[in-house]
């Protein structure tokens, strides 16, 4: 069977089996296969879809296209948390060291940016030495010295996958739903860890933007974690706006400084503390959601999760300085203004996916795989839903390296926040969880 017959039987709603799956991936991961023929069967997947057999079996070929990260002699529970993805989320900066400062193993892999949403090592990798490409014995020593390691997919982890998710972003294919699936599921069963929390970024500015579909890969993702014996849990949490008030690389990672010295925006605080909840939970830390809250706070409140981030910093090259001072280390842009509000009014919607694409347009982001990034660029977003605003009143301050990416950035801003009479509908953080017994609704507290 040629590749060109696997693809026009994916382009005509068929199936590829199992074992098709698995020589395809492990071809293409030898590099025998060309970007070009993956790229023609994920549209065809992506118009065509995946059922859960299919979805699996890609997912088992990724997976087993690599190498696994053994830590099966830790002692500690092994828990990580993935994000579908966001504008501002940067909740895996402050979540990691956090929970590892609780006592729970986090071997956290995470990705760079993909289409208009951030990626945690193209921020982590803002701080001056901050070495993201660690092998797999390098990752292993380092989750048992500090329980903790914060890193990118290596060349031995899934790489089927790897080049994959490249093409994936090139090629306007993210959103597809086994292909989002299997992509995380393959990097994350690779981990060795024994459970596994997911944020399943619904709104405007996610891959998700509806809330059956969301549910739909979470509930996915549950089902493959399960089967594998990863237990797994998904919280829905909101991207309608973005996540806290920095959107960028560097500006990222100030901001998370900020949180895990007790301070920063209280949205941002809320959902990181949720997900440290579950992962305490889930690690058997704490029987209680509440006792495990509780734990979580009192970690970050005592100056432990701080340390534990200087501690990473250091042990990854970074310069553990940043942490004290992350205006005097990380990069700044040459020009920094502030948009204000040209009418009163009430803010009805700050659009995440134009800002997303902004930050890519101001160099803050990829057009094309082997683009550079610029970490110096990006917005703080002063307002968010339901805000009051007065003319004058500050909306946004651009972060840009040029005249030409400031004026851009206006205009970006012109179009993401909008204004209205009446406070719009109130959404909820957190929405809903889902686990292997069902789905949750959660209630409104938090909402914004």
């Amino acid at each position: 069977m040629t590749v060109v017959e696997l693809i026009e039987r994916k382009r005509d709603g068929g199936a590829l089996s199992p074992e098709e799956w698995r020589t395809l991936m492990a071809q293409y991961a030898a590099g025998d296969v060309p970007d070009y023929q993956i790229a023609a069967l994920a549209m065809a997947v992506y118009f065509r879809g995946m059922d859960s057999v299919e979805t699996e079996a890609l997912m088992t070929a990724m997976l087993d296209s690599g190498r696994r990260l053994d830590l099966d002699h830790l002692t500690v529970p092994r828990i990580d948390k993935h994000s579908t993805g966001g504008v501002g989320d940067k909740v895996s900066i402050v979540l990691a060291p956090l929970v590892a400062a609780c006592g729970v193993a986090v071997p956290m892999m995470s990705g760079r940016g993909l289409g208009h949403t951030g990626g945690t090592l193209d921020k982590l990798e803002s701080i001056p030495g901050f070495r993201t490409r660690l092998t797999l014995e390098e990752a292993a020593r380092q989750v048992e010295r500090l329980g903790c390691v914060l890193i990118g997919q290596t060349d031995e982890i899934a790489p089927a996958d790897r080049r994959f998710y490249s093409l994936r972003d090139a090629t306007a294919t993210v959103e597809a739903i086994p292909l989002i699936a299997a992509s995380i599921m393959s990097k994350k069963l690779a981990e060795g860890l024994t459970g596994l929390v997911l944020d399943v970024k619904t709104g405007a500015g996610a891959f998700m933007t509806r809330l059956d579909d969301s549910l739909k890969l979470a509930a996915t993702m549950i089902s493959i974690g399960e089967r594998h014996g990863c237990p797994t849990v998904a919280l829905l949490t909101d991207m309608d706006a973005p996540l806290g008030v920095a959107c960028g690389n560097a500006v990222e990672i100030t901001e998370s400084i900020d949180v895990l010295k007790g301070g920063g925006p209280a949205d941002l605080r809320e959902v990181t503390m949720t997900f440290a909840a579950e992962m305490l939970v889930l690690g058997g830390v704490s029987a209680t959601m509440d006792g495990a809250r509780a734990r979580a706070e009192q970690t970050l409140e005592s100056g432990a999760a701080l340390e534990k981030f200087r501690e990473i910093v250091a042990a990854q090259g970074g310069d553990p300085r940043v942490v004290d001072d992350p205006g005097a280390y990380l990069p700044r842009a040459a020009i920094e203004s502030v948009v204000r509000a040209e009418r009163s009014g009430t803010v009805q919607r700050v659009e995440p996916r134009v800002i997303g694409r902004a930050i890519t347009a101001l160099g803050g982001g990829r057009n094309k795989v082997t683009d550079t990034i610029d970490a110096s660029v990006g917005f703080l977003v002063h307002v968010r839903p339901g805000a009051k605003v007065q003319v004058g009143d500050p909306l946004a301050t651009i972060l840009a390296r040029d005249a030409a990416g400031e004026a851009a950035a206006r205009v970006a801003i012109g179009r993401a926040v909008t204004f209205g009479d009446a406070p719009p509908k109130a959404r909820a953080l957190v929405s809903h969880r889902v686990s292997r017994q069902g789905v949750e609704e959660l209630g409104s507290a938090g909402a914004s």
